[in-house]
């Protein structure tokens, strides 16, 4: 698969990311994060302090993650299959680290940490979905 059509797909898979993250981060579950964060104070940024450049790039790079496992080795060219596959990465990803910080920091509750294992892999579905998707078209 050219690299061209990667890269393209992992800009699609960024921006469904980054617009996911805040339709369900920022909006959706914006008060139950308030509610639910360990017990360290000053940790989550005010609106107005929130980089942004950092945050599509960490998005993009989901996405090219996606991609790159889809388009290089994995032949991943459905919806369908890029769901599967995008659910399972993200769940396996997000569990590696939240269940580490969880266990040695004081950032995150138990609740918190499931909802945001569920929170990623529903994100990471929909990401994978359209990534495999793009990378599917002809």
């Amino acid at each position: 698969m050219s690299t061209n059509k990667i890269l393209i797909a992992g800009v699609i898979g960024g921006v469904v990311a980054f617009i996911l993250g805040f339709l369900t981060y920022g909006i959706v579950l914006s008060d139950f994060w308030e509610a639910n964060t360990g017990t360290a104070t000053g940790v989550m940024k005010a609106d107005d302090e929130i980089l942004i450049i950092p945050m599509i790039i960490g998005h993009l790079t989901w996405g090219m993650l996606f991609a790159l496992i889809f388009g290089r080795w994995a032949n991943i060219k459905t919806f369908a299959t890029g769901a599967k596959a995008g659910a399972a990465i993200g769940l396996l990803c997000t569990a590696s680290i939240d269940l580490v910080y969880l266990a040695t920091m004081n950032i995150s509750t138990t609740t918190s940490t499931i909802v945001n294992l569920l929170c990623v892999a529903f994100i990471s579905a929909i990401v994978g979905g359209a990534v495999g998707w793009f990378l599917g078209r002809e």
